[in-house]
């Protein structure tokens, strides 16, 4: 087998293990049922619930999420950022992925200045402003005072 699958192959305890299993009338490689807990609480019903509550709140606590829908905060914490794709900014959580309309305002915004680029290349670049290292808001941002409230 190791000429064959390489690192990949199996070793000579598993085919060994399965060997054993197949003499006993095994039929199958699925596993068999295991006892203790069943994982219970990353279900589809609670990582709706938990996005639900996000949404309709941006500024809620992972604790009052895990009293609310009955789970850990360690497993809160797994759903928001690993299902849900989201991230803590300030004391926000945000998703980390752009939204339909944000995509759509990049994609407008790009044709319109690829659209007087091609009208006229000079008048374009002598219009452009480039920055570097700096932020300009079109708007005033929140403190991270006011985004905690």
């Amino acid at each position: 087998m190791d000429v064959v699958y390489g690192d990949s192959a199996p070793s000579f305890a598993t085919v060994k293990f399965w060997a054993a299993e197949f003499k006993r009338g095994r039929t199958s490689l699925v596993d068999d049922e295991r006892s203790g807990r069943q994982k219970t609480a990353t279900t589809t019903d609670n990582i709706e619930k938990v996005h639900q509550m996000v949404l309709d709140d941006r500024r809620i606590k992972v604790r009052e999420i895990a009293e609310a829908v009955g789970i850990s905060k360690e497993r809160v914490c797994h759903i928001l950022t690993e299902d849900l794709g989201m991230k803590k900014l300030t004391a926000r959580w945000v998703p980390r992925l752009l939204t339909q309309d944000q995509k759509r305002n990049r994609m407008n915004i790009s044709e319109a200045l690829l659209k007087q680029f091609k009208r006229n290349k000079s008048e374009f670049w002598r219009r452009l402003i480039t920055v570097d290292e700096t932020w300009i808001h079109h708007y005033t941002p929140e403190t991270k005072a006011q985004s905690k409230q």
